[in-house]
């Protein structure tokens, strides 16, 4: 089992920028891949971004490319997601996931960290 824990959300004004942290420790973390996912207010989980963590391949979903970037840095095992030029519409609670194949489906990660809240103010 994969532990998970996110932080680095918080209130921003449209256009600004946040960087939400996932630390990950546990068993033979390094053979995933970690994900991010975001829940917006009354509306179901969706995709963000992801990175196998051997070999660094990112994919993200379209509404987020050239805005967000997915990112590992293996020495402290966390993964980053570096949000800028941010809109109200990336208003969601937004979590980190893992597990052993890249996809775009919350069910194909059998890992999740607790959530870390994003407030986008227009």
């Amino acid at each position: 089992q994969v532990q998970l824990v996110e932080s680095g959300g918080g209130l921003v004004q449209a256009g600004g920028s946040l960087r939400l942290s996932c630390a990950a420790s546990g068993r033979a973390f390094t053979y995933y891949v970690v994900g991010w996912f975001r829940q917006p207010p009354g509306k179901e989980r969706e995709f963000v971004a992801y990175i196998r963590w051997r070999g660094g391949y990112t994919d993200y979903t379209d509404s987020v490319k050239g805005r967000f970037t997915i990112s590992r840095d293996n020495a402290k095992n966390t993964v980053y997601l570096q949000m800028n030029n941010l809109k109200p519409e990336d208003t969601a609670d937004y979590y980190c996931a893992a597990g052993p194949t890249g996809s775009w489906s919350p069910g194909s990660f059998p890992s999740w960290g607790q959530g870390t809240q994003v407030t986008v103010s227009s």
